[in-house]
């Protein structure tokens, strides 16, 4: 099979789609030869593509118990096929470049695998290009992507994969069908120790016995959490990557998803204007981070911000934004580490009208809440249940905020994931996240709630005649109270229109704050 010969440098946006000479048209054609059949005891409940016509994620439930299965199926090599994928793998160990300045990894694989196949000609002159496809489908997953686990990265509705240990089958949180199961499992402890060590590398980490705890950031910024061999973990080497949505969920989104409604919006639009600082609160999975980034991106388009993390997950469209990220040490001694604390040092010498601190919980937290003293705004998350936990972690160490700057912090925000009673029925386990709690804090021992949601009724309850900020902000400005609600209608009915013509993106969403300060008519009937 002759194959063109490309030199190394990157496809044009004008060139064919078409590659390996084949289209996709016609490879799905023969892919529907191949059907996928449900395991026996289960009915299939839906099917949609990963990586078509390769990889597809087909999820079925349980005759018996109701439970749910996620099946990764592929589209698999024959006996053939898999003793010319060996051949060539072992070609590309020897062959295959590092990528140039400026290419991903990807894309130096695309540009150089033609004329790798085409210097080989003789060994693949009469495979079938469908079966050259398949096998440039599993070395692209293999070497470039994350092996295995690759259609579970693809799937834009899994939000955390986790493996457990060797022989375990791994498992994810699928948005619609939450904590799931799925076929995938890595049989071999040398195996899954091979496929660690291979990602932590391409992070520009180690693991190895010595320091198997390993918490990194991987190219596309997903989060990777390790434990590494059997020194921590009796099962064998264990992970958890929670997925970085590259279009992250917005202020729209959360009303769409009736995680809030709009006064609740439109209060919290006010208070990013006017620098009032937040703190979210939750357990693990509860969406302080999803929350934290939706609220942020309320913040005024031309307002200088900066975000301190441990792992970046913050995802922000304002060009006047600085992303920063700790660091840790070298050696024994962590000569040259970078911690949270230095960040927020570093971070008020910038002058910033909003400090983002991705999560509080050491003597960073001192440092925040001096600046919030100097009039910066503040946006960060915790780890609490309710209100009166966090504050009583707050005044104690490592943290040791003095009770009298509590009210630095004007508002909090408790999000909880919620599930409905299982006596309502139905095939899937109704749950949702949601702000159950939005309070004010006037002082330590004096907290005041703006919003609540009412189990019972499945809605927001709301006293913003009750508000201590609202009654600040307008003698901020000089303006009565009044003017203040008028003002929060107006920002409703900006939110509500956008959520009506569907602009819900991060960008879009900006587009139309920035039409809010310069031109108010145009925001409340955008297009």
């Amino acid at each position: 099979m002759k194959l063109s010969v490309q030199k190394r440098r990157k496809k044009e946006p004008s060139e064919k789609k078409e590659k390996f000479g084949i289209s996709e048209e016609t490879l799905a054609g023969y892919l529907d030869l191949r059907r996928w059949t449900v395991p026996e005891g289960y009915e299939e409940v839906e099917t949609y593509p990963l990586k078509a016509p390769f990889s597809y994620a087909s999820i079925v439930r349980s005759e018996d118990t109701g439970t749910y299965l996620y099946i990764v199926d592929e589209l698999l090599l024959s006996r053939e096929e898999t003793d010319l994928f060996l051949r060539l793998r072992n070609i590309l160990d020897y062959e295959l470049q590092a990528p140039m300045e400026g290419e991903t990894l990807k894309e130096s694989f695309h540009a150089q695998m033609p004329e790798i196949l085409d210097s080989h000609e003789k060994v693949f002159r009469d495979v079938p290009s469908i079966g050259l496809r398949k096998i440039l489908y599993y070395l692209e997953r293999d070497i470039v992507d994350y092996g295995k686990i690759d259609p579970l990265m693809s799937d834009p509705y899994v939000e955390d994969i986790s493996c457990s240990g060797v022989d375990k089958h791994i498992f994810l949180w699928h948005r619609y069908y939450e904590n799931i199961k799925t076929n995938i499992l890595f049989q071999e402890e040398q195996k899954l120790d091979d496929f660690i060590m291979k990602i932590v590398h391409k992070a520009g980490k180690h693991v190895s016995i010595a320091f198997p705890i390993v918490d990194v950031s991987l190219p596309g910024q997903h989060r990777l959490a390790v434990s590494y061999g059997k020194e921590t973990t009796p099962s064998g080497t264990s992970f958890t990557i929670r997925k970085f949505r590259e279009d992250p969920f917005t202020i729209v989104d959360l009303i769409e998803n009736e995680t809030i409604d709009e006064n609740i919006a439109a209060y919290l639009w006010l208070l990013m204007e006017n620098k009032m600082s937040i703190m979210i609160m939750g357990a693990t999975g509860a969406g302080k981070t999803t929350a934290l980034n939706a609220i942020a991106c309320l913040v005024r388009p031309n307002y200088k911000i900066i975000s301190i993390e441990e792992v970046a997950e913050i995802n922000l469209p304002h060009e006047n934004w600085t992303a920063t990220i700790s660091r840790s040490g070298f050696g024994v001694a962590s000569e040259g580490e970078i911690t949270l604390y230095d960040l927020i040092k570093s971070a008020v010498r910038h002058r910033p009208d909003l400090i983002i601190v991705g999560e509080v919980r050491g003597e960073e937290a001192y440092v925040l809440f001096q600046a919030l003293a100097t009039g910066h705004g503040g946006l960060c998350t915790t780890h609490a249940e309710d209100v009166e936990t966090a504050i009583n972690r707050l005044t104690q160490p490592p943290m040791n905020i003095p009770s009298s700057i509590i009210p630095l912090m004007n508002c909090a925000i408790i999000v909880k994931h919620v599930r409905a009673p299982i006596f309502l029925g139905g095939n899937k386990t109704l749950s949702s996240r949601k702000f159950i709690r939005v309070a004010e804090i006037e002082a330590a021992s004096s907290i005041r709630n703006v919003f609540t949601w009412n189990a019972s009724i499945d809605a927001f309850e709301e006293k913003l005649k009750d508000s201590y900020l609202i009654a600040k902000i307008a003698k901020n400005m000089d303006v009565s109270v009044e003017r203040i609600f008028d003002d929060l209608e107006r920002r409703k009915e900006t939110l509500l229109n956008m959520a009506e013509h569907n602009i819900r993106d991060y960008r879009s969403v900006n587009t139309v704050l920035s039409k809010h300060y310069y031109n108010p008519k145009d925001s409340r009937n955008p297009k």
